[in-house]
């Protein structure tokens, strides 16, 4: 088990051993939305495979989780009636989570997604990541 340091205000208190070694920061916009994000990569025959992604999402159409959810449908270009979802706690807040991806409104207009390889990583690694993401002390 690694830390994976600090991303936009949300410290990412667990990254499995077995995810790559390689780590990428990145920022970006889509439909109004900002995303500050975290890879973990590993090396591959064939170039390079992202084993988990962390996502802090900043937008004002992301007002509660269904707006997320509803986001995260077009940004992927799932198709939302056959996205089959589960509820988990994050703290005080409800996530929704598949095998590979988790996500929760960490209040109004913060989002937090997490995506897992998984080929490579599990479910449990999934929710172990996403309950380890949590606000980062502020350093006043």
């Amino acid at each position: 088990m690694r830390d994976g340091g600090v991303l936009d205000g949300f410290h990412i208190g667990h990254v499995p051993a077995e995810a790559g070694e390689e780590v990428s920061d990145f920022a970006s916009e889509w439909e109004d939305v900002h995303f500050a994000s975290r890879v973990w990569e590993r090396q591959t025959d064939g170039g390079y495979r992202a084993d988990l992604r962390v996502h802090v999402l900043r937008g004002e159409r992301l007002t509660d989780l269904e707006a997320l959810r509803a986001f995260l449908v077009d940004y992927h270009e799932r198709d939302a009636e056959a996205w089959t979802l589960r509820d988990f706690c994050h703290g005080a807040a409800t996530g929704l989570r598949d095998e590979s991806q988790a996500f929760w409104l960490a209040s109004p207009g913060v989002g937090v997604s997490v995506l897992i390889d998984s080929e490579h990583l599990d479910g449990e690694d999934l929710m172990s990541v996403s309950l380890a993401v949590v606000p980062a002390p502020s350093e006043n």
